[in-house]
């Protein structure tokens, strides 16, 4: 059971091509997407030069090894997030598409005029545009958990908040632009003693952070399969089996019926309600693959040694003049983002392709965050199994002569 990012390394098909070519390769950009590992590859390969068909109608043999190679990724999917019944893991393109869906079929449906959505200033776009949407449809209003001067977030304010007005709350685990987890434990605790409704955006944590789904008591998780090490296109909606019965389709076609006539339908039962048409067969097939080799690694001990990595990064990182980090929290993953003065960050970041280190530059869908900050863009580096110190060094010794050429 391979532990070292070295052993890991080699289960990345990625790196053994950039080191024939010999060319530079530092992939510093996890929070964006992760790297494939080559069983899961070697899966999506397998799908579509060996089985590719259609799903859930064909009765000849490929059509039905398909099939129960996307109903296995769902009961994968299942026990990896150890909920209660495979019919609660619904398959959507992603974690954005999981969010628009809720806030559509849920929100849309479940709220009344006058009822109160709470977020916070750190959710990534697509846990705040939907929300923003349906409140404008719907005459909802939203209201915000306050951040500290930290950018943490202030769970004793939670109290302040008249909560008999407030039918649900849809919170980042883990931000996407400082790193800081937050504490979904306390706020889902809050929440179910007043009968509220609790959606998690887990998208940048379910990979390496353990999420028992009933343990938590959440109603709904998100999350993305490309940032599992899975495919693209493929994305995880968990609900609690009474809300996806409860809920109307979000899209309809074929394959979420029960009986079509020409003036009226009904629907299947979930999750298929929720997945019309052609599903993202070789994407699910993949996750599973994914997860499978999830599964496989010691993924508490790769934890850990990703902690003092990311310790050992921060510490570089604070040698740099005049380079500042976002944020401060008592828990934090694997996230920096960080500023320096004078330099953009997209200059940043072109600066460092140059050297072949993948980092990112922008406002990374947080702009409400920005603005907390009082800035309008941040780099960011994300480290994920594979990054080892000596990626570390090449990053740190970069932004010291990308420091140098623009002070002189």
């Amino acid at each position: 059971m391979p532990t070292l990012s070295t052993d890991i390394r080699s289960h990345f098909p990625i790196f053994a091509w950039h080191s024939r070519e010999k060319k530079p390769f530092y992939y510093l950009d996890n929070a964006a997407t992760t790297l494939k590992p080559l069983t899961v590859i070697d899966t999506v390969r397998d799908y579509y030069s060996k089985y590719s068909s259609n799903i859930h109608r064909g009765l000849y043999p490929i059509a039905v090894k398909a099939s129960n190679a996307y109903e296995d990724a769902r009961t994968k999917v299942q026990h990896f997030l150890n909920a209660a019944h495979p019919e609660e893991i619904v398959f959507t393109s992603g974690s954005t598409a999981s969010l628009n869906l809720l806030a559509s079929s849920w929100a849309g449906h479940m709220l009344q005029e006058g009822d109160e959505i709470l977020l916070s200033p750190m959710e990534h776009h697509a846990n705040l545009v939907p929300w923003q949407q349906i409140s404008a449809q719907k005459n909802l209003h939203l209201r915000f958990l306050p951040l500290d001067a930290e950018g943490n977030l202030q769970l004793d304010q939670l109290d302040s908040f008249d909560s008999s007005s407030i039918k649900l709350i849809s919170i980042v685990h883990i931000s996407n632009t400082l790193g800081h987890i937050n504490d979904i434990g306390t706020i889902i605790g809050w929440a179910k003693k007043r009968d509220i409704r609790v959606i998690v955006d887990a998208a940048q944590s379910v990979t390496l952070y353990p999420l028992d789904v009933q343990k938590l008591d959440m109603d709904f998780l998100v999350c993305s399969g490309h940032k599992m090490f899975g495919p693209t296109g493929i994305g995880i909606l968990y609900g609690k089996k009474e809300w996806l019965q409860a809920m109307p389709p979000y899209l309809s076609g074929g394959d979420m019926i029960k009986k079509v006539g020409l003036y009226e339908s009904t629907f299947a039962d979930p999750p298929h309600k929720f997945e019309a048409g052609t599903p993202p067969i070789a994407e699910a097939i993949g996750l599973g693959a994914a997860i499978d080799f999830l599964n496989y690694l010691d993924r508490p001990a790769l934890l850990n040694e990703l902690d003092q990595l990311t310790t050992y990064a921060m510490e570089q990182l604070r040698s740099v003049p005049d380079l500042e980090i976002l944020g401060k929290a008592p828990k934090r993953s694997h996230i920096i983002s960080f500023t320096m003065n004078g330099i953009h960050p997209h200059d940043i970041a072109t600066f460092l392709a140059q050297d072949g280190i993948a980092i990112r530059a922008g406002h990374h869908c947080t702009q409400p965050l920005m603005e907390h900050f009082g800035i309008g863009a941040s780099a960011r580096a994300s480290l994920s199994i594979y990054n080892t110190a000596e990626e570390i060094d090449a990053l740190a010794g970069a932004l010291q002569q990308i420091q140098s050429f623009f002070n002189s």
